[in-house]
């Protein structure tokens, strides 16, 4: 297993020791920087340096027994088992992931129905919804998800156990993926404490530390994907 370094998302580089190297040339390291793609979130890329050489890896992806693997952009030169390695992340990419993937779970507040999927990339990101017709204004909408950025909310994570959360169901909003399980426990992403919060869902993604890191978004086209699923997609206003 691959200790997350990436649970703290602000980590832009670390140290690392190869554990195994893959017939296919990924690259597992004990302590994993590098955010594996899952949840709808694309994994990380950056580079590895050792010795006198580096490598650039082009992302990141869940192996077996809980192991990351880094797939480099080329395996003309890899890392030899048990080398010591300096990771360091693309932060640009790294950052842009985490402003849209908070942004997304705001959205599932302002819209507040029930998720039929989602994913994050660069620069703007979606979320499917169980929604039977387009909203009326969409205007409107993002004045109100844009209120909620604004407010400059407090994210934090908690942690429950498969029971807890089979006791609270109502905590899931996804209806076509749900939270892993069989480790004991399950992460949960909060946004904004006490009277102030707004959103509370299983997650395991990369988030910003307050929803005022966000800036200024903008709603995007809003897709019909079947009888009783729209697409709605998000911006970063980039011109704010």
């Amino acid at each position: 297993m691959s200790e997350p370094l990436f649970r703290d998302a602000y980590l832009k580089k670390a140290s690392a020791r190869v554990v195994e190297v893959t017939e296919d040339g990924g690259i597992i390291l004990d302590r994993a920087l590098f955010y594996p793609t899952g949840g709808g979130q694309p994994g990380d890329s950056g580079m590895l340096l050792w010795n006198d050489a580096e490598i650039a890896i082009s992302t990141a992806v869940k192996g077996e027994r809980d192991a990351i693997v880094l797939l480099p952009e080329s395996t003309d030169r890899l890392p030899p088992v048990g080398a010591e390695v300096e990771q360091s992340l693309d932060w640009e990419k790294r950052f842009d992931y985490m402003r849209i993937h908070t942004a997304l779970h705001l959205l599932s507040v302002v819209i507040s129905l029930p998720v039929t999927g989602g994913s994050v990339s660069l620069g703007k990101g979606r979320l499917d919804f169980d929604m039977t017709d387009p909203p009326e204004d969409k205007e409107a909408l993002a004045d109100t998800l844009n209120a909620l950025i604004a407010r400059d909310l407090e994210v934090s994570e908690d942690w429950i156990t498969d029971a807890q959360l089979d006791a609270n169901p109502g905590l899931v909003k996804t209806m076509s993926v749900q939270p892993p399980r069989g480790s004991g426990r399950i992460r949960l992403v909060q946004i904004g404490k006490g009277d102030a919060q707004v959103d509370l869902q299983p997650c395991g993604g990369t988030h910003v530390a307050r929803t005022g890191e966000i800036g200024r978004v903008r709603l995007g086209k809003v897709e019909k994907k079947g009888a009783r699923n729209r697409r709605v997609y998000i911006h970063l206003d980039t011109e704010a």
